[in-house]
């Protein structure tokens, strides 16, 4: 089973960046902003504001991570 890297352009804080993720977690991401009612790059706002220095994909598949080991709504 191979997975395929999907890379996307998102706008945080007024900035363009790139983001690189497998299509899983693109799919599960892009879930989870749904059921809170809200984009994906939203989401990935409020993943970038809590990530102290991590690199934004690795903090993005964390996150995703956290929330399907525990569905409850996470700040972000």
């Amino acid at each position: 089973m191979t997975t395929g890297i999907t890379k996307h352009s998102v706008m945080i804080a007024g900035h363009r960046t790139s983001v690189s993720l497998e299509d899983p977690f693109w799919e599960v991401l892009s879930e989870i902003a749904a059921e809170r009612g809200q984009s994906v790059q939203a989401l990935i706002g409020g993943i970038d504001a809590g990530r102290e220095g991590q690199n934004l994909s690795s903090a993005i598949r964390v996150f995703v991570l956290n929330a399907v080991r525990d569905p409850r709504p996470d700040p972000a």
